[in-house]
């Protein structure tokens, strides 16, 4: 019995002697700094906005109008509203005092290539203003109209980014409610 004791012992310190230090050996990778804070909430941003613009250019024209329910947005006016609630970030974090649509009206932007251009539009805007604001100016404040207090930029470009979100789920009912498989959902090539 002590004989294979003493071979089961051998057998594993021949097996950590070999394998241990070739685990040591191993080349470690650098731990990549954090992004930058603006780069952060231009990255998150920009990611909801390709996932709107994909939206809106790929729902079929003909479904622009499609509602859920008789009370609720258009897929058209669903893309307008969170577009024009966009501008309540960007001219805050630009300082513009103009007035906010957050609703543009449909018979404004009549085509499918009106509303994707327009969708488009207020996320490139929104980023050049994050851009501009810079790692500094996050931290800028701006007065949040609807709880009427103080917002940093980042917590503010952060509601909005939120909104977009929830309008980018609603957008996802819209799709399959029309038997069709939104862009994010389809296999991936």
């Amino acid at each position: 019995m002590r004989k294979s004791s003493l071979l089961i012992a051998a057998a594993v310190l021949a097996i950590t002697t070999f394998t241990i230090p070739s685990h040591a050996q191993e080349k470690k990778e650098a731990i990549k700094p954090a992004d930058s804070p603006s780069k952060v909430v231009l990255d998150s941003w920009n990611d909801i906005g390709r996932k709107l613009i994909a939206m809106a250019e790929d729902f079929p024209e003909d479904k622009y109008d499609f509602k859920a329910t008789p009370t609720q947005r258009s897929f058209a006016e669903q893309l307008l509203h969170a577009a024009g609630a966009n501008y309540y970030f960007t001219y805050a974090a630009r300082g513009d005092k103009t007035a906010v649509d957050e609703n543009p009206k449909r018979s404004i932007y009549k085509t499918k290539a009106d509303v994707v251009a327009y969708v488009k539009k207020s996320f490139a805007e929104g980023a050049a203003a994050i851009k501009a604001k810079g790692d500094k100016g996050m931290n800028d404040l701006v007065v949040d109209p609807f709880a009427h207090q103080q917002a940093r930029i980042y917590d503010w470009a952060y509601g909005f980014i939120e909104h977009d979100g929830e309008h980018y789920g609603q957008l996802v009912v819209y799709y399959r409610l029309s038997g069709l498989v939104p862009p994010e959902s389809r296999p991936k090539k």
